[in-house]
């Protein structure tokens, strides 16, 4: 169930902050209960659940999907022609299958690894010039912004000074290439007022639209 006060909840959001949706646990039904509060930006991060959801939802051709989660290159080809946004660029392998096999280009923020933690995803924020030295030359990439994920159990002010990393190391990579990188995804349902704060354009928010936070 949605919570009671989803419409008053959603005027707390900055009206230039987008709000992705993290439908990992909930059905079809239940995004199109989001939807009819006018959240249509959807974000899975698992390839077979978005199969399912984007073929249910077909018909609702307004909905904006991203896809969230760590995308296998085995797996690439069933989703990338559907998806509006992929969050979660992690990989130059990745990088050139999109762009050979996309006929035209993808809305990508790169997932960057802020924090060096050990089995996550991302581009470690050191490697990030030679990543987007790479990825620059595919024509069917998009680079959009830059993704991450904040360490849980850090205090408040550890998670506002990751996200301060991520914000000054696009503001870097946009002087060090001359480009715009105008989004930025960081934030979930514990941190993202933390998130706005820096500066994040899209905040991913999953348990927080449906009363489940503990």
């Amino acid at each position: 169930m949605l919570r009671n006060d989803i419409d008053e909840f959603i005027k707390t959001i900055p009206s230039d902050v987008k709000i992705v949706a993290a439908t990992k646990y909930v059905s079809s039904n239940e995004m199109l209960d989001l939807y009819k509060h006018n959240i249509k930006i959807f974000g899975e991060n698992r390839v077979e659940p978005f199969l399912e959801k984007y073929e249910n939802l077909k018909d609702y051709s307004d909905i904006e999907w991203h896809f969230i989660g760590h995308l296998q290159r085995n797996k690439a080809l069933k989703v990338i022609d559907k998806i509006d946004y992929l969050e979660s660029l992690d990989s130059i392998e990745l990088a050139k299958i999109i762009d050979k096999k996309r006929n035209t280009p993808l809305n990508c923020f790169i997932e960057v690894s802020i924090n060096l933690e050990e089995n996550k995803n991302g581009v470690p924020y050191m490697e990030i010039n030679s990543f987007m030295e790479e990825v620059l030359k595919l024509k069917n990439i998009n680079v959009c912004g830059f993704m991450m994920m904040a360490i849980k159990n850090d205090t408040d002010d550890d998670i506002l000074k990751q996200f301060e990393s991520l914000r000054l190391l696009r503001d870097k990579v946009e002087k060090d290439f001359n480009i715009k990188l105008p989004y930025l995804s960081m934030g979930m349902s514990n941190d993202y007022k933390d998130a706005i704060k820096m500066g994040a354009t899209h905040i991913r928010l999953g348990r927080i639209l449906w009363n489940m936070m503990n």
